[in-house]
């Protein structure tokens, strides 16, 4: 009876743990759209209705009514771009049509396209679409350790590994970035490996990180 108490109190623990996961991840990734729709798009929309606004003023120059719908035209441009964009980060098209596998390959093609950094992408693994719902994580979890790479890191080259091992899958990430100094992981809040973290946990997975300063940093993971 107190070995069945003490698997039943694990279980209650281990899906407290995850459902504490799911909760973090949501309201991070709400953070992240309330920041997107504010900064960005709330801002771009500001200007278009201060410009529809002067077109208001009554006996304007053709030359300033040109110049104002001209600024109009542009910022409702921009605005539809970062609404696709916000969009595309919220689910990827490619991902939910085409599963894990071309959703990563859309991810890092536009990276090396963009001249933004070098990535070797390698999969081995045949990602079953059914579980695309939980693949969902994997991706966002390489978003967020790609965006790490790339603006706190200023890293120029990254390796994406995926390997079946043991019944497992396993993602194997490493940059040549600058590293950091893992006792002070913590207080680094840019490097959002807290998300990184939850949503491994969502995955019933394990997380392992290793890095140094100025030797980059490896991540494995499995799922």
């Amino acid at each position: 009876m107190e070995k069945r108490m003490v698997l039943e109190s694990l279980d209650v623990s281990q899906n407290k743990k995850q459902l504490l996961a799911v909760v973090r991840v949501l309201e991070m990734d709400r953070k992240r759209i309330a920041q997107g729709l504010h900064d960005d798009i709330g801002s771009k929309l500001n200007v278009i209705s201060l410009n529809c606004h002067l077109l208001k003023i009554p006996n304007l120059p053709q030359k300033e009514i040109e110049e104002i719908t001209k600024n109009i035209i542009e910022y409702t441009s921009k605005a539809l771009g970062s609404s696709k964009k916000m969009t595309y980060s919220l689910l990827p098209p490619v991902l939910e049509k085409f599963g894990l596998h071309a959703g990563i390959e859309e991810l890092c093609t536009d990276l090396i396209d963009n001249k933004i950094v070098d990535i070797q992408y390698v999969n081995n693994i045949k990602f079953d679409f059914n579980d695309n719902d939980r693949h969902i994580h994997v991706f966002r979890i390489l978003q967020e350790l790609l965006n790490n790479s790339i603006q706190h890191g200023k890293a120029t080259s990254i390796s994406i590994f995926f390997n079946e091992i043991g019944g497992e899958n396993i993602c194997s990430y490493s940059d040549n970035g600058i590293g950091f100094d893992l006792n002070q992981l913590e207080s680094h809040e840019g490097l959002g490996m807290k998300n990184v973290t939850s949503r491994v946990a969502i995955l019933e997975g394990n997380f392992t990180i290793e890095s140094q300063m100025n030797k980059g940093i490896s991540v494995v993971f499995n799922f």
